[in-house]
């Protein structure tokens, strides 16, 4: 687990480009302070350590030097007692010192002095003989100015007495280090806590007009213009804010003049969406009137067909058959014979042809005004158109499917929703090479609308490339003068499929 928290510190720390502006003053500010105070605080430490170590070597040395030379006459007089008041004094002056031994010239021990206190002796010693020293006194000297003279010729005439031993402590004197150090270490973490605060305190005062800056920035993209920022600071913050607040005066300019700009286009767009609605429902009504117009003449024309051609073929059809019956009387007689035949034939002639004139001219009249659409209602209709189409074209086959109730259909949109169909199987037999046709209608009441779909499987077409012909024109015309919706989607050899959907008002 630690490991991962140092993995995860070192990754942040290498990741400093994503730091923010405080943490990088903090930073930048703190770490020479801290960097500073740790080296100060280890070095100064060691020092003392130090420093502790060769004032003890000295004082050892000095004492033991000392001793050497001063117990030398105790030990000749064999004074043992001389020699511990001697060592006793030196302990009791000097602290540092935890034990001094006395040895005779055998190194056996004539007398020590510990330190009573809690120090703890250090495990190197130092050790000097007593050595003897020899004092010629000359008593043939006319003056008195020296009365005794040492020889230094007789220096090598020298005797061990013995050794002296003093082993030191530096407890007190760590104890005095260690005071003085943890003054020194007080009155640094105080000037480290007083860098901090101050790096803290002016990273604060340069990050928080900052992150007010941003914040404008940010109400500015957000769209409010308006902002204003208060100018704190001087220098560059101050140049900063003061340069956001024009920028944000001359942003607010700008888009109060757009606004209007677009308040006004937008005035403009609305009239003219206005002006082309009303063209778009005038050419509505005026396509339906078309189209009413042309099913009432169409109408029109059915019933003077109906009325007027037919009963003329009929009265024709029975003036030939009655001219066939009168030459069928007069046959007996021999010298007639050869021209009542041709007469006959003649008559049977016109009475096939005005046949085939009432049949074409039936036709006519249910292509003009379908009367089946009276009688059988739109599904029966498109029925009867389809099973037609059938016995005409053994090529194409129509299947149809119808879903709902078409009784209470208004007229007018049964006679257009007949008439799309039948454009869009006229246009299938003419174009679409299809063998299979399927044609659906579907009556929702819920929603008020008819939906028409045709799809056939012939060679279809691109209709990016190709431009809409008469039928498919006049179909979408039909839809659109009822406001309703027309789809064409086709795609080169996958066929065609249109599916229309017409708002219905259902009839009370």
């Amino acid at each position: 687990m630690t490991v991962k928290n140092t993995s995860g510190f070192v990754g942040s720390v290498l990741q400093w480009r994503s730091w923010s502006i405080r943490t990088r003053l903090m930073v930048i500010a703190v770490f020479p302070v801290v960097y500073l105070f740790f080296s100060l605080i280890s070095y100064s430490y060691y020092a003392r350590l130090k420093e502790v170590e060769e004032e003890l070597n000295a004082r050892a040395k000095t004492i033991t030097t000392a001793l050497a030379e001063g117990v030398e006459y105790n030990i000749i007089a064999a004074n043992v007692q001389g020699i511990k008041q001697m060592i006793y004094g030196v302990i009791q002056t000097d602290r540092s010192v935890y034990r001094i031994d006395i040895f005779d010239a055998n190194k056996q021990e004539l007398s020590h002095v510990e330190n009573a206190g809690r120090a703890k002796p250090e495990k190197n010693y130092v050790e000097l003989p007593i050595k003897r020293h020899m004092v010629w006194v000359n008593l043939h000297t006319e003056t008195h100015d020296s009365l005794y003279k040492l020889d230094p010729s007789k220096e090598k005439n020298q005797a061990v007495l013995g050794y002296v031993r003093v082993t030191m402590t530096k407890t007190y004197l760590l104890d005095k280090q260690r005071y003085r150090f943890s003054i020194e270490l007080l009155m640094s973490v105080l000037a480290l806590a007083v860098s901090a605060w101050l790096a803290w305190f002016l990273s604060r005062g340069l990050t928080r007009p900052l992150h007010g800056a941003i914040e404008a920035l940010r109400d500015i993209s957000a769209g409010r213009t308006e902002t204003q920022m208060r100018i704190s600071h001087g220098g560059e913050i101050g140049e900063l804010q003061s340069s956001i607040n024009e920028m944000a005066h001359n942003l607010h300019q700008s888009q109060t003049h757009l606004e209007n700009t677009v308040a006004e286009r937008t005035k403009e767009l609305i009239a003219s969406r206005n002006e082309a609605l009303k063209a778009d429902a005038e050419k509505r009504r005026l396509i339906h009137k078309v189209n009413a117009i042309v099913e009432n003449e169409r109408q029109s024309i059915a019933l003077e067909i109906h009325d007027e051609l037919n009963a003329s073929l009929i009265a024709v059809r029975l003036e030939s058959e009655r001219i066939a019956k009168i030459t069928a009387k007069a046959e007996h007689d021999e010298r007639f014979a050869p021209m009542l035949q041709e007469i006959q034939d003649r008559a049977k002639a016109v009475v096939k042809l005005a046949l085939d004139l009432y049949a074409n001219g039936r036709n006519l009249v249910r292509r003009l005004r379908p009367e089946v659409l009276d009688m059988l209602g739109l599904e029966g209709a498109i029925e009867e158109m389809l099973r037609l189409y059938n016995a005409a074209h053994e090529d194409c086959h129509f299947d149809f499917a119808s879903e709902g109730d078409f009784a209470q259909l208004d007229g007018d949109l049964a006679i257009s929703a007949y008439r799309i169909v039948q454009e869009a199987c006229s246009n299938i037999l003419k174009h679409a090479q299809a063998k299979n046709v399927d044609i659906a209608l579907h009556m929702n009441p819920e929603k008020s609308q008819l939906t028409i779909s045709v799809n056939d499987d012939g060679k279809g077409f691109d209709p990016e490339q190709v431009a809409a012909g008469i039928g498919i024109s006049g179909m979408r015309e039909r839809v659109l003068a009822w406001g309703g919706e027309f789809e064409l989607q086709s795609k080169v050899g996958e066929g065609t499929r249109i599916l229309i959907n017409l708002p219905v008002t259902l009839l009370a």
